[in-house]
C-alpha cells in the first residue's frame, strides 16, 4: 500500500495556532478538513444547536408538517414506513414517538427484507395495510424511486410523505410531499448531506414550531433535544459527511447517548459490552450497536429493534437486547462462512478486473452487505455480492474511493430490479438467470467510467509524530475533533524508527497485540493492537508504523492505546 502524507497549508495552520493558541497537530488536522479561519475552527470545535438553519428553509418540509397537523387534528389513520436499517430504525421511532406524545397511536413497519426486498413496495404496502387503508402513508429512507408503489397509494386515496436522502434514478416522485435536499436543495444548504434521522429531526423541529405558535398544550414537556441521540445512532451509521448540520447534531447527539437517558439503548449497549461509566463514541455505534439493530432487518423483521427503542420497561428491553444480540452472532457466524469463500473466488476469479461481482445460490442475502464491504476492502475494488431468494439474485455492492456505484449500477439498470443506495453502498435486486450478463456489463462499466483504471490503494498519513508526543495530553486534543467518521476522519499518524522489545502477541486470523518501547512519557509502552494485518514487526526490527491514536476504556478506567494500520521496515 502507497503512504502519501496528506499536503497541509503551514501558513493556514501557523494562522490558527497564533489566533486561537491551538497545539501545531490539532491546527493542522483543521485545516486539512478545509477549516482555515478563526470563525470556521470555533464553529467547528464549538458546536451549537443554534447554529442549526430554519427547519422550513428545507423545500417542501413545511408542507410536510402542515399535513402531519392535519392528520393530528383530525386524528387520522397513519402509516409510517421506514427502511430496516439502523437510519429508518432510528427515523421511524423518533416520528412515533413525536406522535404517540401529541395523541396519535400511528402504525408503523419496515419491509421485511427477504420475502419484499429493498425499500417500498406494493407487497409491502399490502401487508403493513392488512385491508385497513388509512388516510396517510410517511415513508422514511425510502421513496425516492418508488413511483409505481406511490401510484398505487394515491389510486387508494391514500395521502403520501416521502422523507428520504436517496438519490434519484430519473425524476422524482410526483403526486405526493417529497421532502428530499438531495433532490430538491441547493448543493451549499447546511442540511444538504443529512441521513433521514436528521431530516425527520429537522421535521419534528418544525410541527413543534408550529404546535407552539398555535399554543398546543401537548407540547409543554417535550425536549427537541431528547431526540439527538436517536439522530446521532442514524447519522454515524449511515456513514454520511460529518460536517455542517450533520457534526452537529452527531456531536450532541453523542453526548446525549452517553447519558442513556432512553432504556432501550441503555438495554442494548449492556449486551454489547459497553461499560455503563465509558463515554460513548462513534466507534461504539459503528461496530457494537448498529450491528445488532441491523442483524434483525437482515435475518427477520426490523420491527424488533423500533420496539426496544420504544419501549418504557427495562426488563422487556433486556429481553429484546438479548434477542438482537443472538441474532447478530448468528449474522456473524454467516458472514464468516461466506465471507471466507467470497474472499477466495474474488482472487481467483476478478485477478484481473476492476471490479468484482459474486453469486451464492446459498449465500443469505441479508449478510452479503458485509461480505461485500470486506471483500472491497481485502481487494481496494468496487464489489458486489449477491444470495438467492427463489428465481431472484438479491444483495449489496460496495465501492472504494473515487467508484461511484450508482452511476455504474445506471447503466445497468436495464438488467435490475429493485436498487438504489449512495455512491458508496447500494443494494440491488435481478432475476438470477440476468446474474451473467450483469457481470458483464457491471464490468464492462467500470472500465468505461475508469479508462485509466483505478487508483493504486493508498494510505493518508495525517502527520509524522515523534514518539515522545504519544499522550493524554494529545488524546484530550484529539477529543475535540470528534466524532470521527464520513467526511471527517479519524487521522493516522505517522512514526518513524520504532523498535519493539517485546514479541507480539497473535489472535484470531491475522490480529495481533503489542506494546509499544518504552519513553519517559509511558514507562511500560503504551498498548497496541492490529486487526487483519498478518504478519507482525519482529522484535529489534526498526519499522515505520502508520496508526490511529485513541482511549481504550476498560472497567470504569481510560488509557491510551495504538492502532496499527499498516507497518512497514525503515528505511
Amino acid at each position: 500500500m502507497l503512504w502519501k502524507t496528506i499536503d497541509t497549508d503551514d501558513k493556514a495552520a501557523a494562522n490558527l495556532v497564533e489566533r486561537l493558541s491551538l497545539p501545531k497537530v490539532l491546527a493542522e488536522l483543521l485545516v486539512q478538513r478545509d477549516i482555515t479561519t478563526s470563525e470556521a475552527a470555533e464553529e467547528f470545535l464549538r458546536p451549537r444547536l443554534a447554529q442549526l438553519d430554519n427547519p422550513f428553509a428545507m423545500t417542501h418540509l413545511e408542507a410536510a408538517v402542515e399535513r402531519i397537523e392535519q392528520a393530528i387534528e383530525g386524528r387520522e389513520s397513519v402509516v409510517i414506513f421506514g427502511d430496516y436499517d439502523v437510519d429508518g430504525v432510528t427515523s421511524t421511532v423518533q416520528l412515533v414517538s413525536m406522535l404517540r406524545t401529541l395523541g396519535l397511536e400511528a402504525r408503523y413497519s419496515v419491509p421485511r427484507r427477504m420475502d419484499e426486498g429493498y425499500g417500498l413496495s406494493r407487497d409491502a404496502i399490502d401487508r403493513v395495510f392488512g385491508g385497513e387503508i388509512p388516510q396517510l402513508f410517511i415513508a422514511l429512507d425510502c421513496g425516492t424511486n418508488a413511483h409505481e408503489p406511490i401510484a398505487y397509494l394515491r389510486e387508494l386515496g391514500v395521502d403520501v410523505i416521502i422523507v428520504d436522502h436517496h438519490q434519484t434514478k430519473t425524476q422524482a416522485p410526483a403526486d405526493c410531499i417529497f421532502v428530499n435536499p438531495h433532490v430538491n436543495d441547493s448543493e451549499d444548504a447546511p442540511w444538504r448531506d443529512l441521513c433521514t434521522a436528521g431530516l425527520v429531526f429537522k421535521l419534528l423541529h418544525g410541527l413543534l414550531k408550529h404546535r407552539r405558535e398555535a399554543e398546543d398544550p401537548r407540547v409543554e414537556g417535550i425536549q427537541l433535544k431528547d431526540y439527538l441521540d436517536l439522530v446521532a445512532m442514524g447519522t454515524v451509521a449511515d456513514l454520511v459527511p460529518l460536517h455542517a448540520e450533520n457534526r452537529i447534531l452527531s456531536w450532541f447527539g453523542l453526548r446525549h447517548l452517553r447519558a442513556n437517558g432512553r432504556i432501550g439503548i441503555r438495554a442494548l449497549a449492556e449486551v454489547s459490552g459497553i461499560d455503563g461509566g465509558q463515554e460513548m463514541a462513534s466507534a461504539d455505534i459503528s461496530f457494537k450497536i448498529a450491528p445488532r439493530i441491523n442483524a434483525s432487518g437482515r435475518l427477520a423483521d426490523a420491527s424488533l429493534p423500533i420496539n426496544l427503542l420504544l419501549h418504557q420497561d427495562y426488563s422487556e428491553c433486556q429481553k429484546m437486547a438479548k434477542q438482537l444480540d443472538l441474532m447478530n452472532k448468528e449474522r456473524q457466524g454467516i458472514e464468516r462462512s461466506i465471507a471466507k469463500l467470497a474472499e477466495e473466488r474474488a482472487a481467483a476469479e476478478f485477478a484481473d478486473e476492476p471490479g468484482i461481482v459474486l453469486f451464492g445460490d446459498d449465500w443469505h442475502p441479508g449478510v452479503v452487505g458485509i461480505v461485500a464491504s470486506r471483500v472491497s476492502r481485502h481487494f481496494h475494488k468496487p464489489c458486489v455480492i449477491l444470495g438467492s431468494e427463489g428465481d431472484e439474485a438479491k444483495g449489496s455492492g460496495r465501492s472504494v474511493a473515487s467508484v461511484n456505484l450508482v452511476e455504474v449500477f445506471q447503466s445497468c439498470a436495464h438488467l435490475l430490479g429493485h436498487w438504489g443506495g449512495h455512491p458508496m453502498a447500494a443494494g440491488v435486486s435481478l432475476k438470477t438467470t440476468d446474474v451473467p450478463a450483469f457481470k458483464q456489463c457491471y464490468l464492462e462499466s467500470l472500465k468505461k467510467l475508469y479508462p485509466a483504471g483505478l487508483p493504486e490503494p493508498s494510505l493518508l498519513i495525517s502527520t509524522w509524530l515523534d514518539y515522545a508526543d504519544l499522550g493524554e495530553r494529545l488524546l484530550e486534543e484529539l477529543d475535540r475533533l470528534h466524532p470521527f467518521g464520513q467526511g471527517n476522519p479519524e487521522p493516522v499518524f505517522g512514526l518513524q524508527g520504532i523498535v519493539l522489545d517485546e514479541a507480539p502477541q497473535t489472535f484470531g486470523e491475522g490480529n495481533f497485540r503489542f506494546r509499544m518501547p518504552a519513553s519517559p512519557s509511558a514507562r511500560r509502552g503504551i498498548a497496541g493492537i492490529a486487526w487483519r494485518l498478518g504478519a507482525a514487526p519482529d522484535v529489534g526490527q526498526k519499522v515505520d508504523m502508520a496508526i490511529r491514536f485513541s482511549w481504550n476504556y476498560w472497567r470504569d478506567s481510560r488509557n491510551p492505546q495504538v492502532t496499527l494500520v499498516d507497518w512497514k521496515p525503515s528505511e
